[in-house]
């Protein structure tokens, strides 16, 4: 069988069992497929052609969990549409992409999306969120348009955004055999007697790490509670109910379990952190370790490569978690990596920093260039130090805002921060701090931040500017958006 009927066999192996949770509302295996089956069942008699790739904006509800999960199975293309954007920004997206068919939440079929898909011939059906009718058409694009529509993939799969890992962000389509390869390693083998446990589902769908999370949970019959967006509380409130032995997170959940001081015995159960999206610094590690006695192993991957590139896995700890500290972990099986002097283009040797690249032969034949600053020691742990994209040249003088930004975090009024690189006629660039403070904490001031980092770094490091927040702009998969920190300056001036 190929993926497509695997992962229908695995949604009807179990129909009964329930397979999505929301705020402790449950929805079983066999409601979800229903869904899909009905979606399937519109997009016939609309003559979509099974060959047509159809957007989905990709809100993590059940629904649309659902909805992605039947495009699969009945062998059609997605295309996933960022919802954490303006109807404006996502009608530009809906135009550009000419697709025969979209599938949303109703709060996404506005004004401005109705507009751009009827200009662009496309179908509108609505995901209800009700199970007597889940899929309706959308008044004024009940039917598909006669515009000329987006050519049909070489090959089918799921259409991403990608985060910038190898350069400025664009779409990728993740194969439905490299959806096998993820499902294959997010299972792990055989269930265990009773069935495979929940987990949480916070990532984003039209994320990498969300797709994996929701296609590796469908394919094992994994019971998920599914997480509109991150936020302590219900994050908290999940694992009271459903009592995962596994999390996945990235940095910034991991500060804010520990900055909001959750109680040790909410996480109870919980054996291990398995996470991503990020650096996340040994010191924060530490103290999660330390308060929790749960251990953490970290990764790294993006959706150019399918997925995991490099990982920490529970045998690596015994022999090397001291000795490798700070380290994101091994590359994966099937997985080549290497290190890249970006001047003269040479191979470096162990040990010593430069751009990463890497190659994993089901993506593509080709070594593929990131935008990662990391050192790769003699026995092939990777270390993360910057992204080599942020370098900001001050006068000549290369800043890595990664090390502004651990200097500022020392800080005991700062929770977190970011630096951007403005414009400076003189020099060039200069580097400028958005920084968040800590529940209660009061601003100490510029020219205090200013010493701060004086005692600790060199001159040139020293932001012109800072600013400060309650919280720094997010995107969906909880990275800082250095877009919209750019704005916060834009408008401060």
């Amino acid at each position: 069988m190929d993926f497509p009927d695997l992962l229908h066999a695995a949604l009807t192996s179990k129909p009964d069992s329930w397979g999505a949770d929301v705020r402790g509302v449950r929805y079983t295996w066999r409601q979800l497929v229903e869904i899909g089956d009905a979606l399937e069942t519109a997009l016939v008699a609309a003559g979509v052609p099974v060959s047509a790739p159809v957007g989905v904006v990709a809100r993590n509800r059940p629904f649309l969990a659902a909805t992605i999960l039947g495009l699969v199975t009945h062998r059609r293309s997605v295309t996933m549409i960022y919802s954490a954007q303006s109807p404006e920004a996502m009608a530009g997206d809906i135009a550009k992409l000419r697709l025969v068919a979209i599938v949303a939440d109703p709060q996404d079929w506005a004004g401005p999306q109705i507009e751009a898909a009827r200009a662009a011939g496309t179908l509108g059906l609505a995901a209800t969120g009700e199970l007597g009718e889940p899929i309706r058409a959308v008044e004024n694009i009940a039917k598909v348009g006669a515009a000329p529509h987006r050519e049909p993939p070489a090959e089918p799969g799921v259409e991403l955004l990608s985060s910038g890992t190898t350069g400025a962000p664009k779409r990728v389509m993740i194969g439905f055999p490299i959806l096998e390869r993820t499902a294959q390693s997010f299972m792990l083998g055989e269930p265990p007697p009773g069935g495979r446990p929940p987990q949480i589902v916070s990532a984003p769908f039209g994320n990498v790490s969300g797709l994996c999370q929701l296609i590796g949970c469908a394919a094992g019959t994994t019971p998920m509670a599914i997480l509109e967006k991150f936020s302590v509380t219900e994050f908290v409130d999940a694992i009271k109910r459903v009592r995962p032995p596994i999390l996945g997170m990235v940095p910034v959940g991991v500060k804010m379990i520990l900055d909001a001081k959750v109680p040790k015995e909410d996480l109870a159960g919980v054996v291990g952190v398995f996470g991503g999206g990020g650096q996340l610094t040994p010191e924060i590690q530490d103290q999660f370790e330390e308060a929790y006695d749960i251990p953490i192993h970290w990764g790294y991957g993006a959706t150019e490569f399918g997925g995991t590139l490099v990982r920490w896995t529970p045998d690596m700890r015994e022999p090397f978690a001291k000795s490798k500290r700070g380290s994101i972990g091994r590359a994966m099986p099937g997985t080549d990596l290497r290190v890249i002097d970006t001047q003269t283009g040479e191979v470096l040797p162990p040990g010593k920093p430069g751009v990463m690249e890497a190659k994993v032969p089901m993506m593509s034949p080709d070594w593929i260039r990131t935008t990662d600053l990391v050192t790769i020691d003699e026995d092939g742990f990777v270390f993360h130090h910057a992204r080599n994209d942020g370098v900001i040249s001050r006068g000549g003088f290369k800043i890595l805002p990664e090390t502004v930004v651990e200097a500022l975090r020392t800080h005991p009024a700062i929770a977190d921060a970011s630096i951007v690189g403005l414009t400076d006629d003189r020099l060039g660039e200069v580097p400028a701090a958005a920084v968040e403070l800590k529940a209660g904490a009061t601003y100490p001031g510029d020219d205090a931040l200013a010493a701060h980092l004086r005692a600790r770094l060199t001159a040139m490091h020293i932001p012109t500017r800072f600013i400060a927040v309650e919280a720094l702009p997010r995107t969906p998969s909880m990275k800082v958006s250095l877009a919209e920190v750019r704005r916060l300056f834009d408008r401060a001036s």
